[in-house]
């Protein structure tokens, strides 16, 4: 990968090769498929703290996150809800209406400045025609995609909010750092005064998180 071709990818070797091997082990997606599809895709750039969708607008995008963190989130009545934040390596969209071609409900926010690797529906859809095997690799993730979803839901309701509050940290350490802890409290539905008094936890040795995901 340090022969990348792709213009704007240049120092970002370690997350392409991290991509390849996700795919490669997925479907034994080769090298040669995996450069053709990259050349589909688009390198987006953004400042922190801006807003590159919001509801009404048609998400056009399947993003990657090279460098920085999203923030997708909605609005009921003045209170903001956190859905999905989401760091180097990870995908970001709004599913709904990316695959549907509808208006989201939804906001994408950048919280740090954000280098995307992105993919067009129009791209994608002449991917899935030109290169079949795409096809069962799409499905497996989104697959992967609602298992996470309902794991995330069903641990909102199966455990407490302490038990939330430590499972978040041990598997994301690095966040408390990064995201205000406001939009953490909110995604992991807890309250930010409860969020506040659960942070001596992080100070008391030997206190173990929930195990299972």
């Amino acid at each position: 990968m340090e022969n990348w071709k792709i213009p704007g990818l240049e120092g970002f070797g370690k997350q392409i090769q991290q991509l390849f091997a996700y795919f490669n082990a997925h479907i034994g997606m080769n090298m040669a498929t995996f450069e053709r599809l990259m050349t589909y895709c688009t390198i987006r750039r953004f400042d922190k703290k801006r807003i590159f969708l919001r509801p009404g607008e048609t998400d056009q995008y399947f993003n990657l996150i090279l460098k920085g963190v999203v923030r997708k989130y909605v609005v009921a009545g003045k209170k903001e809800y956190t859905l999905q934040l989401s760091t180097e390596g990870h995908f970001i969209h709004c599913e709904l209406s990316y695959f549907t071609g509808k208006p989201t409900a939804a906001y994408l926010e950048t919280l740090e400045p954000v280098i995307l690797v992105s993919l067009s529906k129009t791209n994608m859809d002449r991917l899935l025609e030109e290169v079949p095997e795409l096809n069962r690799l799409a499905r497996l993730m989104i697959g992967e995609m609602h298992v996470r979803k309902e794991v995330r839901d069903l641990n909102h309701l199966r455990l407490t909010a302490r038990e939330r509050f430590l499972q978040y940290v041990k598997r994301h350490p690095g966040m408390l750092q990064r995201v205000s802890q406001r939009y953490i409290a909110s995604y992991l539905h807890i309250k930010p005064e409860t969020f506040s008094r659960l942070k001596h936890l992080l100070r008391e040795p030997k206190v173990a998180a929930p195990g299972n995901a």
